[in-house]
C-alpha cells in the first residue's frame, strides 16, 4: 500500500470517527454521561492508525471512563477538555512505551484529539445550561407554589382568627358562672388550652402568609445568634449535639425586625438539632456581602429527599413523626424572610447532612 493511500485510508478513518462522536454528542443524556463519554472514547479508537493498541481516556469533573485497564509505561498525547473556558478535563490517547514512541502518534491523530475534545467540551456546556435551566424553572414553580399557599394560608388565618378569639372570650366568661363546678371548669380549661394551641397555629400561618406586624429597626445579627444559642443551650446538651459558630465580624448590621430575625435563628437552629444525630455538629456561619449579610446553619443528619426539597417551606409539610411538628417552622422562617425581602436555599451538604442558607438585604 502507498503512502498516498495509506494517508487516504487514515483520513478517512479519522472522519467516520468525528461522523460517529458527533452522532453520540447530539443524542447525549445528562442522565447516561458515563455511558456517553464511554462510547466517545470507544469511537475515538477507531480514528488512530493502531486502534487495538491505543488506549482512549477521558477524565473530566470527576468522571473517568477508559477503552482498556490502563498502561503502566505509557507514551500519550493529550488534548484540554475545556468547559465555559476553563480546563475541566483531558483527552488522552495512550500507546505501549515497550511498543512505541511518541512519534508513532500521527499530526492528524493529535488534530483529531483536539477536535473531539473541543466537541466534548460543546456537549458538557450545553448539559450545564440545560441542568441550570431545569433547576431554575423548578425554583420558580415552588416561588409561584409558595405564594399561592401563601395568599390561600392568609385567608384561612384571618378566616379563624375571629372564631377562636370569640371561643376563648366567652370560655373565659363561662369559668365564672362555672366556678364551683370542677368537673366543667376541667372542660374549660381543655377547651381553653386548645383554643390558644389553635391561636398560635393560626399566629404561624400569618407568619407564613407575611400577614404579622413588623417593627423594623437597625438591627445587629450577632447578638441574636448569640441569644438564640444561649436559649437553645441546655437542648444541644440535652440532644448531645454540638455546634460550632463561625463568624469572623464583630458587628453585621441589617434592617430587620429583631423579633422576628431571632425566630428565624431559633427555628432553625431547632430544626437542626432535631435532624442531627448523637455528637453530631452544627455549624452556625455568618458574613456579609456589599449588599447582604448571610446566615448559615448545617447539620449533620440525613439531609433532603427529592421530594423534601421541592415541599420543604410548605405549610404543614413535615418528615417528622406524627406529634413531632405541626410543619409550619420552616415555613415561617419562609415567610419572615420574604417579608425582608431576603432569599432562603435549602439545600443537602455535599457531604451529609443539610444546609439552610439566608440572605437577608442590609437595608
Amino acid at each position: 500500500m502507498s503512502k498516498t493511500e495509506q494517508a487516504l485510508q487514515e483520513r478517512i478513518k479519522e472522519l467516520t470517527c468525528l461522523y460517529e462522536v458527533s452522532s453520540i454528542i447530539v443524542n447525549a443524556d445528562a442522565k447516561l454521561l458515563q455511558d456517553t463519554l464511554k462510547a466517545i472514547a470507544n469511537s475515538l479508537k477507531k480514528g488512530f492508525q493502531y486502534p487495538d493498541k491505543t488506549l482512549i481516556l477521558i477524565t473530566t469533573d470527576g468522571i473517568s471512563t477508559s477503552t482498556e485497564l490502563s498502561i503502566e509505561d505509557a507514551v500519550t498525547i493529550h488534548s484540554n477538555i475545556n468547559i465555559f473556558n476553563e480546563n475541566k478535563g483531558t483527552l488522552e490517547a495512550q500507546l505501549n512505551a515497550s511498543e512505541f514512541k511518541k512519534e508513532d502518534f500521527l499530526k492528524e491523530e493529535q488534530l483529531l484529539l483536539d477536535n473531539v475534545a473541543l466537541k466534548v467540551g460543546n456537549m458538557l456546556e450545553r448539559l450545564e445550561i440545560q441542568k441550570n435551566e431545569l433547576s431554575l424553572k423548578r425554583q420558580m414553580e415552588r416561588a409561584d407554589r409558595l405564594s399561592i399557599l401563601g395568599e390561600i394560608t392568609a385567608g384561612i388565618a384571618h378566616e379563624l382568627n375571629t372564631p377562636l378569639a370569640n371561643i376563648l372570650g366567652f370560655a373565659e366568661l363561662l369559668k365564672t358562672d362555672l366556678e364551683n363546678n370542677k368537673k366543667a371548669l376541667a372542660d374549660l380549661d381543655k377547651i381553653i388550652q386548645n383554643t390558644i394551641f389553635s391561636r398560635e397555629v393560626v399566629k404561624k400561618l400569618m407568619f407564613f402568609a407575611c400577614e404579622m406586624p413588623q417593627e423594623m429597626k437597625r438591627v445587629n445579627i450577632i447578638p441574636n445568634i448569640k441569644n438564640a444559642i444561649n436559649l437553645l443551650d441546655a437542648t444541644f446538651r440535652k440532644e448531645h449535639v454540638k455546634y460550632v459558630v463561625k463568624i469572623e465580624d464583630e458587628e453585621l448590621w441589617l434592617r430587620a425586625d429583631p423579633i422576628q430575625l431571632t425566630q428565624i435563628i431559633f427555628n432553625l437552629l431547632m430544626n437542626a438539632i432535631y435532624f442531627s444525630p448523637k455528637d453530631g455538629l452544627v455549624t452556625i456561619e455568618a458574613l456579609q456581602t456589599k449588599k447582604d449579610i448571610v446566615l448559615k446553619i448545617s447539620d449533620e443528619g440525613e439531609g433532603f429527599t427529592p421530594d423534601a426539597l421541592e415541599k420543604v417551606f410548605q405549610p404543614f409539610f413535615t418528615t417528622k413523626p406524627t406529634g413531632d411538628g405541626s410543619g409550619l417552622g420552616l415555613s415561617v422562617v419562609h415567610g419572615i424572610v420574604a417579608s425582608h425581602k431576603g432569599t432562603i436555599i435549602a439545600q443537602n451538604n455535599p457531604n451529609k447532612g443539610a444546609i439552610f442558607t439566608i440572605a437577608l438585604p442590609k437595608s
